[in-house]
């Protein structure tokens, strides 16, 4: 069990990672002016959603589900795995959306700011804490 666990957590962490990377290069992305630039944040925004953040959430998603079921019952009985949950369940919605944005800017057809993209880069980090603090403190 404790190897299902730390391969949960390195893939939490590459997940994450890309969750905060792809749209920093959409704020980028949403700033270039040349062809150059944008034809390389297509590619690098292709790579890393399907070459990192698909296989990280698949992997994520898989160890977690293994993990529940070693005790299914206790944990399902827990506020704090619930919320977690949700939080996990509003987190895969983010990475879908990005995915669409993704499309959108391979397509050339992007309408928001690098500002909306700086705020939006913001949002994963505040899964990132409400699910460590109920994983961690269990607060109910």
């Amino acid at each position: 069990m404790l190897w299902i666990k730390a391969f949960h957590i390195i893939a939490v962490v590459t997940w994450f990672a890309a969750l905060f990377y792809l749209p920093r290069l959409f704020v980028y992305h949403a700033m270039a002016e040349d062809e150059i630039s944008k034809e390389r944040f297509k590619i690098m925004e292709r790579k890393l959603y399907r070459g990192i953040m698909m296989p990280s959430m698949i992997a994520v998603l898989i160890l977690g589900a293994w993990l529940l079921s070693f005790n299914a019952g206790y944990y399902f009985s827990q506020g704090w795995m619930h919320a977690k949950l949700t939080l996990v369940a509003l987190l895969i919605g983010y990475h879908h959306y990005c995915g669409y944005l993704l499309k959108q800017f391979r397509d050339d057809k992007n309408t928001k700011s690098h500002v909306f993209y700086r705020v939006f880069n913001e949002v994963p980090v505040i899964g990132l804490i409400l699910i460590v603090i109920f994983v961690v403190v269990r607060p109910f």
